[in-house]
């Protein structure tokens, strides 16, 4: 199936001339930009945006008051009826979705192989992991002991890498960067609430290429790939099949894929007259890891259900969160020494009829002029080593660090 897209009129341009063009003309504090493997999107301006409401529903309603602001768009002849943005881990801060003044489509971004990739910034840097990797340790031994002591089956911990530029750092090379390296993936940036500081308001961008579809609706035709079990990759081709084939055979990545396939079903299968889940993972890849992946297709009872609405029922799913949902939630605001705000939520588009595309917001950093806060995650189960899981961590912090033009690792560096 091919994924859902907005029904905007074609460009009369060649759609991979377009799609690079799309790609020069994004500015970050009035862009949205959403590159899948078959579609590039970028949207502009803000016609209205969805408001905010608070409370422990707050996501669970987002779609009504996405419906809301459509309808009222659509009354006010306004003829670019989608809504487009992001959505975040929890309820703690509020969902960033708009309903842009232009929207313009193609097809896919296509780069030259042999083009490297040119660094966005030029100045000095630090860097500085949050928590320190001993105290991630420490996180994850805690994890493990609560999944002894009670029914918590698994949760995700995150760490993060705090990157602070001496200069300006060019967020359209970052995003060229990040698609030219994931071309398989959904190469992101939304525009986020501006926080004030000492300095005055400050624009803020979440920016990444995520591996991960949530969910996207066409017409009655539904499609979730969910990814849980990871194993970085190898330079050494041989050792890199290795790695892959152990990933397939592995039983505690095997358990940890099974429980975010079942929650997923789970969730998709109320709003479904049918739905196929795979008997069995098979394998994706990145520039930086394998993954464990099961696409899981289907087809709406209703046509009145829209693609938020489904990608609400399954957020967040155990691959981001955890198992029981609920116990994992609070294993990662006892643990986890940050807010994670956006990271772990979903970015992407829906329109009027329903139609729409989420991804999982990973492999991502939320910035600001000069800084990056860099994200990277592992899913705790039993069976699960600290050491095994901040390997991991350092291995996904690869696809933006490799992107900013950095090798992997923390600390100080010029």
């Amino acid at each position: 199936m091919t994924p859902a897209e907005p029904k905007e009129q074609e460009h009369p341009m060649g759609p991979q001339t377009l799609a690079a063009q799309l790609l020069e003309s994004y500015e970050a504090g009035s862009s949205f930009f959403f590159a899948t493997p078959r579609r590039t999107l970028l949207a502009r301006g803000t016609f209205a945006t969805v408001p905010h409401q608070g409370g422990a529903d707050a996501l669970a309603r987002l779609p009504e008051r996405v419906t809301a602001v459509l309808n009222d768009a659509r009354q006010a002849d306004h003829d670019i009826p989608v809504a487009v943005g992001a959505v975040p881990f929890d309820g703690s801060v509020p969902a960033q979705l708009v309903v842009p003044l232009t929207l313009q489509r193609a097809g896919p971004l296509v780069f030259d192989k042999d083009v490297p990739v040119q660094r966005p910034f030029s100045a000095s840097y630090t860097v500085q992991p949050v928590p320190e990797p001993a105290a991630y340790l420490n996180g994850v031994a805690q994890a493990l002991k609560l999944m002894q002591s009670g029914p918590l089956q698994k949760v995700v911990l995150s760490r993060s890498l705090h990157l602070n530029a001496a200069a300006p750092i060019d967020l359209r090379q970052l995003l060229r960067n990040l698609a030219q390296r994931n071309p398989s993936g959904y190469t992101f940036a939304a525009d986020l609430p501006q926080q004030d500081g000492a300095s005055g308001a400050k624009l803020r961008t979440l920016i990444g290429a995520s591996p991960e579809l949530l969910v996207s609706r066409s017409g009655f035709q539904v499609v979730a790939n969910p990814l849980a079990g990871s194993a970085a990759r190898s330079a050494d081709p041989l050792e890199d099949q290795e790695r892959a084939a152990a990933l397939l055979k592995s039983p505690k990545d095997l358990h940890e894929h099974a429980v975010v396939i079942d929650a997923v079903a789970e969730a998709l299968r109320p709003y479904c007259k049918t739905l196929n889940v795979p008997a069995g993972p098979s394998l994706v890849n990145t520039a930086t890891m394998w993954h464990l992946s099961s696409r899981i297709t289907g087809e709406l009872a209703d046509p009145s259900i829209s693609s938020l609405t489904l990608a609400a029922a399954m957020h967040p799913t155990p691959a981001v969160c955890g198992y029981p949902t609920r116990l994992a939630h609070e294993a990662i605001g006892s643990i986890e020494p940050f807010e994670r705000g956006y990271y772990t939520g979903t970015v992407g588009w829906c329109d009027a009829t329903g139609d729409g595309q989420w991804a999982v917001t990973i492999r991502c950093a939320e910035a600001s002029e000069r800084t990056l806060r860099i994200f990277a995650g592992a899913g705790i189960v039993v069976g699960s080593t600290p050491e095994s899981e901040l390997a991991e961590t350092e291995a996904k912090f690869r696809t933006m660090l490799h992107a900013m033009g950095l090798g992997h690792g923390a600390g100080v560096q010029s």
